[in-house]
């Protein structure tokens, strides 16, 4: 089972790739939807309003992933596509590559263009820091307040990571556990004498 997932953890400092007098500004960002896409875009549309073009590639999922590659009116899959393809080399998901094009007087053709798009993203997600993450499920304990021992002793037990709780009139612990260990970790909870557990979410 699939259960982990490569990923950035902060925007890309700006890099720059040259041909021809042209000149592209390349950016990397971390995203979980497609408003912070749109929203990323407007930043830097108005960051750049004298410029050409705003191509990018974006890819969103941790299993199972969607994705979409604007040419921004660049001729058909010469900037789209190579910058989705160095997201698909990098094996990278949740993320948004933009290309930023000033250009320069001289026209690339479209081999040129693959290839300053392609190098634009390659040179954006090599200066980011990649991570590996894993896909983790969510769950909630809901108990009284004599089997808090057993459930922080079972937690500690396990290297549980405790996400959240509410100590109140009963308890509720909020635990996440990574993907291939969750059935085992639900029935561990489940067999504990007026301990309720239920699956909120994948984190």
């Amino acid at each position: 089972m699939q259960d982990s997932y490569k990923t950035i953890t902060k925007a890309s400092t700006e890099v720059l790739f040259k041909d021809r007098n042209s000149k592209f500004f390349g950016y990397a960002f971390p995203v979980k939807n497609e408003a912070e896409i749109n929203s990323r875009l407007e930043e830097l549309k108005n960051q750049h309003h004298k410029a050409r073009h705003w191509c990018y590639a974006w890819q969103l999922g941790k299993i199972e992933t969607r994705y979409r590659a604007n040419d921004d009116g660049e001729p058909s899959n010469s900037a789209g596509m190579p910058i989705y393809g160095q997201i698909q080399s990098f094996e990278v998901t949740n993320i948004l590559i933009v290309a930023v094009r000033y250009f320069g007087g001289v026209k690339l053709g479209v081999g040129g263009l693959i290839n300053a798009y392609r190098t634009t993203a390659q040179m954006a997600l090599e200066n980011s820091n990649i991570v590996t993450k894993t896909v983790d499920e969510i769950f909630e304990l809901k108990f009284d307040y004599p089997q808090m021992n057993i459930v922080m002793r079972t937690i500690k037990e396990n290297n549980l990571n405790v996400i959240d709780q509410k100590l109140e009139i009963d308890c509720r612990i909020y635990i996440s556990v990574r993907k291939k260990e969750a059935s085992g970790i639900f029935k561990k909870f489940e067999n504990i004498y007026k301990v309720g557990i239920t699956k909120i979410d994948d984190a």
